[in-house]
């Protein structure tokens, strides 16, 4: 595929509505979950982006048949007759680990490359196997690839993660499904997506508890006894975020529908604080602005805390608040990369350890300037818009990773901006 850019011209209003995609850290877990249905498992509002069709051709290599219509996917596993994924698909995105959990439940045993994706650190994958070993996998690691076995079968145990990491809480949660007993995972991660993933599990015929608070109990089950669902994504809170990031620059009103208020509370405290005027319904929130930005401080810390995956967008609302704000990264140690693109525009931040110090400007000027990840490209293009001039996005396939039809949504809401061939300049 060629490559290309996004060009933004700045200045414009950003109001109306926009609909909400499902969440792409949702739909890649359910997607890799349907290898326990061994049938035919349909899953609707599924994102259209290129994460998803990577997690698609994984599974496609394990020998399921998917196919999609829209925003609706059929993943059929019934004929999955091996449990090796390859590197080469792998290594484009680190979500792609979630199948591990999934085969070692089903085939007992899993032979799964390292994982790839966006560079935001070490996140290291050793809370994934501390949890799965407990429940009686034995790992080693070869040559870039993780083999899995269970040399005496699944069984229930306690497991206490260090971290309420997220994929370590899926893998380790899907992996519980077919132990004998009960597993307990305590310091569980309580992000909206690992309820979503639980209620998939239980359509599926598992027995899964407590999903969303600190402490979820797993009843295995008998691998014969889990069958196809059909199931619905839920909203991805970090578009519906991104986009009310955007209206909060601009002024708005810009509303988001298909989302659940809740799952964005710690995110909308902070726009009312900055300044902002929130409404919320029972799917929808629209956020607007009449006085200046205020500046703010923010600690990113896993759900229901501050989301590590709008630090990026929210930054961009300190650089041009009044006053000097503080940033604080406690999940991922490179997600400040965003700065230094965000200071070719004309923003203030200073970086020291895991702050960020950002001191408002008036105004940002459009500039070339590149996505180091997913989310520090959707902010970018945000501050272009804001932004005097022609701001120029490369390196946006990071963007299409997990954002649907990012430009469509974001002229439907006035602004001016285009998709471009990108063979100027080597980014």
């Amino acid at each position: 595929m060629a490559k290309e850019m996004i060009v933004v011209e700045g200045g414009t209003p950003l109001t109306g509505e926009v609909k909400i995609s499902g969440a792409k850290n949702s739909a890649l877990k359910l997607i890799a979950a349907s290898i326990l249905g061994q049938g035919e498992t349909t899953l609707h509002n599924v994102p259209l982006i290129s994460d998803i069709t990577v997690m698609s051709k994984v599974l496609e290599k394990l020998g399921a048949r998917v196919s999609r219509e829209g925003h609706t996917l059929t993943v059929d596993t019934a004929h999955v007759d091996t449990w090796e994924t390859p590197y080469e698909l792998v290594s484009k995105m680190r979500a792609s680990i979630a199948v591990l959990g999934p085969l070692v439940a089903r085939f007992g045993k899993a032979r799964v490359a390292m994982p790839g994706g966006c560079n935001l650190g070490a996140r290291k994958i050793d809370m994934h196997m501390i949890g799965m070993h407990a429940l009686g996998v034995n790992f080693e690691t070869d040559h870039g690839y993780i083999n899995a076995s269970t040399p005496n079968g699944l069984h229930g145990a306690y497991v206490a993660l260090d971290f309420p990491s997220v994929g370590a809480t899926e893998n380790t949660m899907m992996c519980a499904v077919t132990a004998k007993g009960q597993t307990v995972i305590e310091n569980a991660a309580r992000e909206p997506e690992i309820e979503d993933l639980a209620d998939m599990l239980n359509a599926m015929g598992a027995k899964v508890s407590g999903a969303g608070s600190p402490t979820i109990i797993v009843e295995g089950v008998a691998l014969e006894d889990l069958h196809p669902c059909e199931h619905t994504t839920v909203g991805d809170r970090i578009e519906a975020g991104t986009f009310l990031v955007g209206g909060a620059m601009m002024g708005g009103p810009v509303t988001v529908r298909g989302i659940e208020p809740s799952f964005l509370r710690m995110a909308l405290m902070k726009l009312s604080a900055m300044g902002c005027a929130v409404e919320i319904g029972e799917d929808w929130i629209t956020v607007s602005r009449k006085g200046p930005l205020h500046a703010i401080d923010i600690q990113t810390l896993p759900h229901p805390g501050f989301p590590t995956d709008l630090q990026a967008q929210f930054m961009l609302l300190a650089a041009v608040a009044h006053g000097n704000s503080v940033i604080t990264e406690n999940v991922f140690e490179n997600r400040f990369m965003f700065a230094d693109e965000i200071g070719r525009m004309g923003a203030e931040v200073t970086i020291e350890d895991h702050h960020a110090i950002v001191s408002g400007v008036e105004r940002l000027q459009g500039t070339d300037v590149k996505a180091t990840d997913l989310r520090c490209g959707a902010a970018l293009v945000l501050a272009g818009i804001f932004a005097e001039g022609t701001t120029r996005v490369h390196k946006i396939h990071h963007i299409d990773r997990g954002y649907e039809d990012y430009v469509g949504k974001l002229t439907g809401l006035g602004a001016r901006l285009h998709r471009e061939p990108d063979e100027d300049i080597d980014w």
